[in-house]
């Protein structure tokens, strides 16, 4: 059968091939592999990519690759196609339900309109196959284990205008930001930090007084916040004013 015959069959069943199926591995704790090692699992959409990155990263002895009956107690799901269909959409929301692991996406061509479909999917970390040399893999495979994320410096590129685009044309009609705090809630704390009290905050924004206090006391209430002098100082601590 041919590569694109065995693609195709594969496709058409929504399946992708398990990681490593054909071994049997130790037990080991969920998620945890033996001496430290990051536990992976691969999903690949034919054979032959599946034997290929399994060949990888069984070379290295601080991965542990997982078999496809434990493959949900991985830290790291690496999903190995050619291009973003469908199918693989499918496959990725899957893995998306499993909270404990973390996806990377090893991909032949990445079209620019699969970013924000990347983005709903939870997608962790993105490698172009043609880029995945041994030491890049076993980067990205750490690089997730540890809860950081990997991105081509295009695509980072194009991550940063996407969010950029996102808050200038949806959010910011509406009043609202990114971050944990409104564009109004953020001001009024700016101005609690200046020193302002509740009236002249309210002639200064032109709200009632009454809805600088509701306002503040919201914010207070959500973050689990003490006071307004320790909403000034959670705002600071994360940049938010």
């Amino acid at each position: 059968m041919t590569t694109a015959e065995t693609k195709s069959r594969t496709t058409e069943r929504g399946q992708y091939r398990g990681p490593d199926a054909g071994r049997r591995a130790a037990r080991t704790t969920p998620g945890a592999g033996a001496g430290g090692r990051v536990t992976v699992a691969v999903y690949a959409e034919d054979l032959i990519l599946q034997t290929g990155m399994v060949h990888q990263l069984r070379m290295r002895p601080e991965i542990e690759l997982i078999p496809e009956a434990d493959a949900d107690k991985a830290q790291v799901s690496l999903v190995v196609v050619d291009m973003v269909d469908d199918a693989t959409v499918q496959l990725l929301h899957r893995l998306q339900r499993n909270t404990s692991t973390r996806t990377g996406l090893v991909v032949g061509f990445f079209e620019s309109g699969a970013l924000q479909t990347m983005i709903e999917c939870g997608v962790a970390a993105v490698l172009r196959r043609g880029e995945a040399d041994q030491d890049r893999l076993i980067h990205l495979v750490k690089a997730m284990a540890n809860g950081e994320g990997v991105l081509p410096g295009d695509l980072l590129g194009k991550l940063l205008d996407h969010v950029s685009s996102l808050q200038r044309t949806v959010l910011d009609p509406r009043g609202l930001t990114l971050s944990t705090l409104t564009a109004r809630e953020a001001e009024m704390i700016r101005l609690v930090s200046e020193g302002f009290d509740t009236s002249e905050i309210a002639q200064k924004t032109s709200y009632s007084e009454r809805t600088v206090k509701n306002v503040l006391h919201e914010v207070a209430t959500r973050l689990e916040l003490r006071n307004r002098a320790h909403a000034v100082g959670y705002a600071m601590r994360h940049g938010l004013i």
